[in-house]
């Protein structure tokens, strides 16, 4: 492949997003395989649990892309405490729902330096589609680990 191939396919968009998909793809398999009540069981002193930690990276996915990005007025309960009606199975679907579109929005940007419609609340200035991608690159890799030390405390399994 020549240099000129190389960069045109990967883009800036394509290798954010490359990182991004593989952290939120560890979070994944990282719960695949939990029974519901080890999902569901904190397992540290603040009630973190795996369930909770999906829970809390889709209100993060919701709350970045479509409220902040786009301006939605939209709920994103990024809340770590997962209510018992809810299945576990339902709280993964909602996860890789809230990914898939915020994947749709960030190809349906002009470009990377796009200013999100509103601040971040707390914030003065409209971050760009480049640092809100950056931020959940950090952010999800942080989760994951989170999540991959829960995991292994529930059953030994690691590296996922």
């Amino acid at each position: 492949m020549d240099h000129e191939e190389y960069d045109e396919k990967y883009t800036e968009q394509f290798v954010l997003l490359a990182y991004l998909n593989r952290v939120r793809g560890s979070v994944i398999r990282t719960v695949e395989g939990v029974s519901e009540e080890d999902l569901r069981r904190p397992q540290v002193p603040s009630d973190t649990s795996l369930l909770g930690i999906v829970q809390h990276l889709t209100g993060v996915e919701r709350h970045w892309f479509q409220r902040v990005f786009l301006g939605e007025e939209i709920e994103a309960d990024k809340s770590m405490i997962v209510p018992d009606d809810i299945a576990a199975a339902d709280v993964v679907e909602a996860y890789q729902r809230a990914c898939q579109r915020s994947d749709e929005i960030v190809h349906a940007a002009a470009d990377l330096s796009v200013r999100a419609a509103i601040p971040n609340p707390g914030e003065d200035a409209r971050d760009s589609l480049r640092v809100i991608l950056a931020h959940m690159v950090e952010e999800t890799a942080r989760h994951a680990g989170h999540a991959d030390i829960l995991r292994e405390q529930t059953d030994g399994t690691t590296g996922l």
